[in-house]
């Protein structure tokens, strides 16, 4: 199974500079766990203590905010497009 990974530039440091990785698993949760393995400190970067997403991370499914639809149990299939974004406050 092939998962495109969209890597924001604050994280790329993590995945020596590239933009774009490749994921794997059925779910959301299973792909930043396999991101973990190749990559690893990046899961912390996204998920605080409790094992969910950050408040100030949002992931994007096919364009689809995850939090909007099963969250981590979200499921993904081959071809599917992951994007990480860090969210951009202001005033």
């Amino acid at each position: 199974m092939a998962i495109t990974v969209r890597i924001p530039q604050p994280l790329r440091n993590l995945t020596g500079n590239l933009s774009t990785v490749t994921g794997d698993g059925t779910t959301l949760e299973a792909c930043l766990a396999h991101l973990e393995t190749t990559y690893p400190g990046i899961k912390e970067r996204v998920m605080d203590e409790a094992g969910q997403l950050r408040r100030f991370v949002n992931i994007y499914v096919n364009g689809d905010d995850v939090r909007f639809m099963d969250g981590l149990a979200s499921p993904l299939k081959d071809g599917d497009e992951v994007s990480i974004v860090p969210a951009v406050a202001g005033g």
